[in-house]
């Protein structure tokens, strides 16, 4: 218990510590508050083009897809990550040698930034999108179930930080990662649902997504809040869905811990 109370206390600390820095830069964020309502306005025209006169398509109302991307904007705003971007800087500079000397994981030490990173994206950044999206554009923010909403995002904040890291880790063997980082960037854009509904995907590649972890990051949250999950034909419950989101999200903890053990052998102090 003790050993959890010190962690807890060490992640306070540095979520803290970082939210005050970037508070002082806050206008960086801020801008957000421009760029998501711009971008949800341009998904609204083109998706009421696409509709047309009205229908569904692939079970989906217009009314239900211009939620859906609305969800998925305020989503973004809560699990945003740039772990492997300051992972694979670290490890180009030569900097990490400071966090390998010292008795915190790197690793948590990143989560816990990214705590006090995203709790200052929560009020400059959600609350005010939200509050637009709400009032001027009239849509139904408000989740349907607030409770498995707020599980289902917090563990896509975890998969997102999980992943981004074990890629900003292959910085170990290439030293700049940055071609990686960049495709692996649009290929989740692609597959977490965060361009196209995954719905709208031909059925065989809906499958494929339950053993990738790009759902998990978006579109399951984004279906929990909206209070109805369906991919590839298959329907469940939403504590069934945020039960298979725990468990890839734990599968992927592994798989960065795994991957974490060789990559630090591969650490040679380069540029320090």
């Amino acid at each position: 218990m003790s050993i959890i109370k010190k962690q807890l206390a060490i992640l306070k600390s540095v979520a803290f510590v970082t939210y005050k820095e970037w508070a002082a830069y806050r206008t960086h964020s801020m801008v957000s508050i421009f760029v998501g309502p711009v971008y949800f306005l341009v998904q609204y025209y083109i998706w009421t083009a696409v509709y047309g006169d009205g229908g569904t398509l692939a079970g989906m109302e217009l009314s239900q897809t211009i939620r859906y991307f609305g969800v998925t904007a305020l989503i973004g705003y809560l699990t945003m990550d740039f772990a492997d971007w300051n992972l694979q800087m670290l490890i180009r500079t030569g900097k990490y040698l400071t966090f390998a000397l010292r008795p915190l994981n790197h690793s948590f030490f990143a989560l816990s930034q990214k705590v006090g990173h995203r709790f200052l994206g929560f009020y400059i950044e959600f609350i005010p999108c939200f509050i637009i999206f709400t009032l001027l554009f009239r849509i139904n923010m408000i989740p349907e179930s607030i409770g498995w909403t707020i599980i289902s995002v917090a563990l896509a904040f975890l998969m997102n930080f999980y992943v981004n890291y074990t890629l900003g880790m292959t910085a170990f063997w290439l030293v700049d990662s940055n071609g990686i980082r960049h495709m692996f960037s649009l290929v989740s854009a692609f597959f977490s649902g965060g361009l196209i509904p995954l719905v709208f995907f031909p059925n065989w590649l809906q499958n494929i997504q339950f053993f990738l972890p790009f759902q998990y990051v978006l579109y399951v949250p984004a279906m929990v809040w909206t209070g109805n999950y369906s991919l590839g034909g298959i329907t469940m419950s939403i504590p069934h869905i945020v039960a298979l989101q725990a468990l890839a999200v734990i599968s992927m903890i592994i798989i960065s811990k795994v991957v974490n053990h060789f990559a630090i052998k591969r650490f040679t102090g380069v540029g320090a």
